[in-house]
C-alpha cells in the first residue's frame, strides 16, 4: 500500500533515454521519485495558473504595515 493511505497506478512510459538521464542527474533521485516530481511540479502550475485567473477578483481589506508588524 502507498503512504498515507494513498492509491498507487504502476504505468508503462516511454521516454526518451537522454531526457530521462538528464531528469534523474538533475533531481539527484531515481526515475520513479523524478518522475513524481515532476507530475507535482505540472500540477503545481495548474494550481497557480487557476489563481493568477483569480488575481483582482478579492478585496481582501488587510492593512500591510499590521502585516508587517510582525
Amino acid at each position: 500500500m502507498a503512504k498515507n493511505n494513498l492509491k498507487e497506478k504502476k504505468v508503462t512510459v516511454i521516454l526518451p533515454d537522454a531526457l530521462l538521464k538528464k531528469a534523474t542527474l538533475a533531481s539527484g533521485e531515481g526515475i520513479t521519485q523524478t518522475l513524481r516530481r515532476g507530475l507535482e511540479l505540472v500540477a503545481a502550475k495548474h494550481a497557480y495558473r487557476k489563481l493568477l485567473q483569480l488575481k483582482g477578483q478579492f478585496d481582501l481589506k488587510l492593512n500591510l504595515n499590521e502585516l508587517r508588524r510582525d
